[in-house]
């Protein structure tokens, strides 16, 4: 005897590539269909594309912080579409015709949230072909967070076609969070920057940009007929900016440090040459820019598919850093997290896996720094590890694996073994991921802004806004 319920299920690999309704006829009471979906970041954020809503408690995790709810948590109707999915697809699917739904809201809906959205058939009148529906959503932990009930006319013919082929969906971060971080920070007012050896296109035109901003009073550090020359070629102007005439990078980059160490300027930016000549010369015995840690670079990442900005670290500087190293480069990150106002940052120490494995070095060191931490070595944040990547980043991922955790999910720091995999983690982000990214380096007595020649303009900008935070911070907290 056929079960009403699967009578129309698709059959095998039908389920890929047909959709079949269910007629009035077919369908009984106590009949029932359903879905699951997991709430991401990127759900909240299509959803407040296509409807419009941006209220804060859906999309400024700041905000959501201080609410009821203490977090993000999504649009109602975001589970009001799932019910109507499950419809519109399952029961009684194709050619139905919506009438009417009631909703009741019962329990917020969280990102990593499994809900099963569900219908099932509570009355049918034979006359008007019309049903009512009972409407759930589900949360993985039994509670009930959406109830309602549909009224639908059903399809009184049967209806098979190919399942449609959605487009891919790629959300662009934009330029809002670096709207808003220059709206923060132009109040404070420009910093003396030196620019060193920007003698290229792209650095000289970054540094103008930022002077331009209100972010930097830029001095340029190069050979002058150097300058002036790519400045023509590239019709930029040079004549409010000053300039320190050497001879060459090598010479740049020393003349520099040493104007930042005599506190002529508050930071130091990354022209055309390469990232250890410049740092070669800040770390160097002599320098006078050295203090007691590690100098580390820090990626200020946002992306569409993660609720907040998120800092990866070591990228640039650090190849293959020893526990001491990780420790200073925790540090750093931590300081770079309250810069932009995150309190108390949550960091998640990375490997490969989320397990201590003595033949694994990565999970040691992020034992280690987490015992560290629970020992007062290390303040300011709340340290877990070794965590994946997946288990740093996805509230979902780390239920499955049963990992509770502070840090898992809703990292703000994310600390890899090497700069090999970090800075191949950026550049995933960046250029399949859709990040924007901003670049610093901390843990000199003044903050060094690196960026790649590869770099957006609005990559600069944002890494000169960054600097001016952390030249602002060491005012009044020296390094």
């Amino acid at each position: 005897m056929r079960n009403p319920a699967n009578a129309a299920m698709p059959r095998g690999g039908d389920s890929l590539r047909l959709i079949r309704n269910r007629t009035f006829d077919e369908i009984r009471l106590g009949d029932t269909a359903a879905i699951e979906r997991t709430l991401t970041a990127e759900d909240i954020q299509l959803f407040a594309v296509l409807s419009g809503d941006v209220n804060p408690q859906h999309l400024d995790p700041a905000f959501a912080a201080s609410t009821r709810f203490h977090g993000v948590i999504a649009h109602g109707m975001w589970g009001g579409a799932l019910i109507s999915a499950v419809l519109g697809t399952r029961l009684p699917g194709p050619g139905t015709l919506y009438l009417e739904q009631t909703l009741r809201f019962l329990a917020p809906v969280r990102i990593g949230d499994t809900l099963t959205i569900s219908v099932t058939v509570t009355e049918r009148d034979e006359a008007s072909k019309r049903l009512t529906l009972a409407c759930a959503c589900i949360n993985q932990d039994g509670a009930t967070a959406i109830e309602g009930e549909a009224k639908v006319i059903a399809p009184v013919e049967g209806i098979e076609r190919p399942r449609s082929v959605l487009p891919d969906v790629r959300l662009s971060p934009g330029h809002g969070g670096v709207a808003l971080l220059l709206d923060h920070v132009r109040p404070l007012g420009a910093i003396k920057v030196a620019v060193v050896h920007p003698c290229d296109e792209i650095s000289l035109k970054g540094a103008l940009d930022a002077h331009d901003a209100g972010l930097i009073e830029p001095l340029l550090v190069a050979p002058r007929a150097r300058l002036e020359a790519v400045a023509a070629a590239a019709h930029l102007d040079l004549t409010a900016v000053a300039i320190e005439d050497v001879a060459h990078s090598h010479a740049a980059a020393a003349r520099a440090v040493a104007i930042a160490a005599a506190g002529g300027v508050e930071a130091l930016m990354k022209g055309s040459l390469h990232t250890d000549e410049l740092m070669a010369a800040v770390v160097a015995s002599d320098s006078g820019l050295r203090t007691k840690r590690r100098v580390s670079h820090c990626f200020l990442m946002q992306t569409p598919s993660y609720p907040r900005p998120f800092i990866i670290t070591d990228a640039a500087i650090n190849i293959a850093p020893d526990l001491d190293a990780k420790a200073d480069i925790v540090r750093n990150a931590i300081d770079l997290a309250h810069m932009i106002g995150v309190a108390v940052p949550r960091v998640a120490i990375l490997a490969a896996v989320e397990t201590v494995n003595p033949r694994m070095p990565a999970t040691l060191d992020a034992a280690a720094l987490c015992k560290m931490a629970d020992r007062g070595q290390i303040t300011g944040g709340v340290l877990d590890g070794p965590l994946a990547f997946d288990n740093a980043v996805s509230v979902a991922a780390a239920r499955i694996k049963g990992i509770d955790s502070p840090v898992a999910g809703q990292a703000d720091v994310l600390v890899v073994p090497d700069l090999e995999s970090g800075n191949l983690l950026a550049k995933q982000l960046e250029y399949l991921g859709g990040a924007g990214s901003a670049g610093i380096a901390l843990g000199a007595k003044v903050p060094i802004v690196l960026v790649s020649r590869a770099d957006s303009s609005q990559s600069r900008i944002a890494s000169c806004a960054i600097a001016v935070l952390a030249a602002r911070h060491y005012r009044d907290n020296p390094p």
